[in-house]
């Protein structure tokens, strides 16, 4: 007589790929979605494989953008155990302040955004009087700090060769040639195609390419990188890796990603418009800038991803030696994106602001829901964070069984026959 012991689960082996897209302080979602995804697994333990509870690393191909690419490589540096990489995410994001990224001061305020906003509108009078012309509205040397204390970059190196992770990738735009540069840590070399103005460069990640790629636009200083002896040119300035990202699922796919689990920070559909929002109102600065970003950030994301979706349905009727010898293949996707708007959210939070930089946004237009977007990006405040990683948490939990069949796979039963065990 045989007893037939209970399903397991377990990791499935085919290469898996996360995609953590930019947004500044609206990268808080991604934690949340993260922490459900670290709450599946623990929850299913009893019936997973002991590496899954130990927390193996679900996703060993890490590709981050701007703020996303800081998550990622948090990721990607306690690879051996994805429980406690995410429990640091959560701490830090629940608990950010401000001043942990930028200079929120009245001090610091003044000396960078202030000016800034002074030569733009009074350049022709005062521009001889300020020789050091600010580079940007914010100072985030203090992010700086943050990145240094938050990240042990050389376990990535640890992580890569004791196989919990196989690459990691952070994409930073070129001032200096209008390039934008996919810098990738990884144990061999990736051939990627170097096309419409996109290059790739292997690099040992550190806190440069994290400032460089998370260097919003007119908010944050761009950051000079050495792209020699890869590339010509050698050194050359960057920022945001959201601008001029026209696919930011191809690092993924060329790092050999067969999945791809894909967490965006904009709502998709139809939002429709903000309330208390009068849209006979003449759009103010903050207005505009916000909708910038946000075609910045969360447009090519959400291109992309319907792109990949109508050539996964042509790769599926290809026959497989057809598939191989075009390079074309499908590629199982999961997408997970916020279920409300975020600027609508920021609208509720705008009041945490540190009061220089409020007064300062208030100065362009940010009141209320008018503007709302653009403080989205500049909220690290705890109560603003720790909503959207509750929002996150419950996105991600609301497609539980999504999450754990792109995660997951159920090992066969198997049958006991006296001492010996066979496999059925």
């Amino acid at each position: 007589m045989s007893d037939r012991q209970p399903d397991r689960l377990r990791l499935r082996t085919s290469p898996a790929a996360l995609i953590l897209m930019g947004g500044g302080a609206r990268a808080a979602y991604q934690v949340g979605v993260l922490k459900a995804v670290a709450a599946l697994l623990r929850d299913v333990r009893r019936g997973l494989d002991p590496g899954i509870a130990q927390g193996q690393n679900p996703f060993p191909i890490l590709v981050g953008t701007s703020a996303g690419a800081i998550n990622a490589t948090a990721l990607a540096c306690r690879a051996d155990n994805f429980q406690d990489a995410v429990a640091q995410l959560v701490q830090v994001w629940e608990n950010f302040h401000a001043d942990q990224v930028y200079r929120s001061d009245l001090f610091g305020v003044v000396r960078s955004g202030a000016r800034w906003i002074s030569l733009l509108s009074l350049g022709w009078i005062v521009r001889r009087s300020l020789r050091a012309r600010p580079r940007s509205l914010l100072d985030n040397e203090p992010l700086r700090d943050l990145l240094t204390r938050m990240i042990d970059f050389p376990r990535i190196d640890l992580a890569l060769e004791r196989g919990y992770l196989r690459a990691l990738a952070v994409g930073a735009s070129s001032y200096s040639s209008g390039r934008h540069v996919t810098f990738y840590q990884a144990l061999n070399d990736h051939a990627f195609p170097n096309k419409m103005q996109r290059v790739s460069v292997r690099a040992r990640i550190g806190v440069p390419h994290l400032l460089a790629s998370s260097a919003i636009p007119f908010m944050f200083p761009a950051v000079q990188l050495d792209l020699a002896p890869a590339h010509a040119g050698g050194l050359e300035f960057f920022g945001d890796g959201s601008m001029r990202q026209l696919s930011p699922a191809s690092p993924a796919i060329h790092l050999g990603a067969e999945r791809i689990m894909v967490i965006g920070v904009g709502q998709t559909g139809n939002p429709g418009v903000l309330p208390n929002f009068d849209t006979a109102e003449y759009p103010s600065l903050a207005q505009v800038a916000g909708h910038t970003l946000s075609t910045i950030f969360l447009d090519a994301l959400a291109s992309d991803v319907e792109r990949l979706e109508k050539m996964n349905q042509i790769a599926e009727q290809l026959p497989v030696a057809l598939q191989r010898a075009t390079g074309v293949r499908p590629i199982e996707t999961l997408s997970i994106s916020p279920s409300r708007r975020i600027d609508g959210i920021a609208s509720d939070y705008i009041a945490e602001l540190p009061r220089p930089i409020r007064a300062l946004l208030e100065g362009i237009g940010t009141y209320q829901s008018s503007g709302a977007g653009l403080a989205s990006y500049l909220l690290f405040e705890a109560p603003f964070t720790r909503a959207l990683i509750d929002l996150g948490y419950r996105d991600a939990l609301a497609r539980r069984d999504a999450v754990l069949a792109f995660l997951t796979e159920r090992r066969e039963p198997q049958q006991t026959d006296g001492s010996r065990v066979v496999v059925v």
